[in-house]
């Protein structure tokens, strides 16, 4: 019997804590404003829903953890500790696992980083978004420059692996003003940055100025140059992009972001989390939890769990994820291993097509989009997956 296929992924837990000091006008995650949370409350309805998630995994070992949110570091350290140790309880965390916290640098402070650390985290991400106190202030960010620059030095003490993230092709950015702000966040980066264009997400504050005209974003040329720096000057760092939007040293990629563009398996647990998770009968499921964090807990209340999604996924709607999600890394996705769980190869005369754009290449039996291939990827997949 060959092993499941989600063991070439690996197996992470994902944790979503909804909750924020603000909401950012450019946010479409699941975050809610709150100025009052009952801690021991939530870790107990968290540990029971990973009660559940563990009956529909089965035996099996977590290779990555990750507190997202939100902001997670608005998190006690208590229930941290909890949700960790739990974890590890059901399932038992690798040797070495990658546990990974999203922070703010308006909610840090080193003791309880240290807090942190002693519960577990051994991987910080940041989000520091900008390093201009106008644009910072347009972004909706609650920190300054100095508060992150601040933040992001107690982080560095107190974990080996640290991360943050920018925003770039900001209202009013030009591609020097990046180029500058990309250098000095190369000269503060440890070994991981993520750096995300600015997108307009329907739903959002941004998104009704925007319609309205009355916020107006880089053009698509500027936009396009500003990507192309970012691709040039983190590759002269030694941290090139290994994700379309995420840059590391070799070996300090986030491994549990990794699960998920190589179509491993992850529990996600908390309000409004997704997850892929494979049955002992080998049955792939796309799960999803309710997304209201009062109906979630009424939910965990009244049955133990909130999930509201256990939809069986076909061999081809696998395919097509893993096509969808592992195309946005550098390595590619492996052919072989597509058919093998699609029941059928990617059409030939389409990689084929794309082949002769340039937009695409095979290597050593590997589908990989190449530069010029990433820059238009939503028009690969459309062709790969028509």
């Amino acid at each position: 019997m060959t092993a499941p296929d989600w063991r070439a992924g690996g197996f992470g837990v994902y944790v979503h804590w909804p909750f924020c000091l603000a909401k950012c006008p450019y946010c479409d995650f699941n975050s809610h404003v709150s100025r009052v949370v009952d801690h021991a409350a939530w870790a107990e309805s968290l540990v029971a829903e990973m009660r559940r998630m563990r009956e529909l995994t089965g035996p099996r070992r977590a290779d990555t953890m990750f507190f997202g949110g939100g902001t997670p570091s608005l998190m006690a350290p208590e229930t941290v500790a909890r949700l960790i140790d739990e974890a590890d309880r059901l399932w038992g965390l690798a040797p070495g696992a990658e546990i990974t916290l999203e922070a703010n640098p308006t909610s840090v402070e080193a003791a309880k980083f240290r807090a942190y650390g002693a519960a577990g985290i051994n991987r910080v991400s940041m989000g520091v978004q900008a390093l201009n106190d106008a644009d910072l202030k347009a972004l909706g960010r609650m920190h300054t420059v100095s508060e992150a620059r601040a933040a992001f030095d107690v982080a560095r003490a107190a974990f080996r692996r640290v991360s943050f993230d920018l925003i770039y092709a900001r209202m009013g950015q030009t591609p020097a003003a990046w180029e500058a702000e990309l250098g000095a966040a190369l000269a503060m980066a440890v070994d991981h940055l993520s750096l995300y264009q600015l997108t307009i997400e329907e739903g959002t504050r941004f998104f009704d100025l925007h319609r309205r005209g009355r916020l107006v974003v880089p053009p698509d040329e500027a936009s396009a140059e500003m990507y192309a720096i970012t691709q040039e000057l983190t590759e002269a760092a030694g941290m090139p992009a290994y994700e379309v939007s995420n840059h590391a040293a070799p070996g300090a990629e986030s491994r549990h972001n990794l699960v998920y563009w190589r179509s491993g398996d992850y529990a996600g647990l908390g309000p409004g989390a997704h997850g892929r998770i494979t049955r002992e009968d080998g049955v792939r499921l796309a799960t999803a939890t309710a997304r209201d964090p009062a109906g979630w807990m009424a939910q965990v209340a009244d049955r133990g769990h909130a999930l509201v999604e256990e939809t069986p996924l076909s061999p081809a709607e696998h395919g097509d994820e893993m096509v969808l999600m592992g195309l946005r890394l550098a390595e590619g996705i492996g052919l072989a291993r597509h058919a093998a769980v699609a029941g059928a190869p990617i059409a030939p005369e389409r990689i084929a097509a794309l082949e002769g754009a340039g937009l695409v290449s095979r290597r050593a039996g590997r589908l990989v989009a190449t530069p010029e291939g990433r820059l238009v990827l939503d028009r690969v997949l459309a062709e790969l997956l028509a």
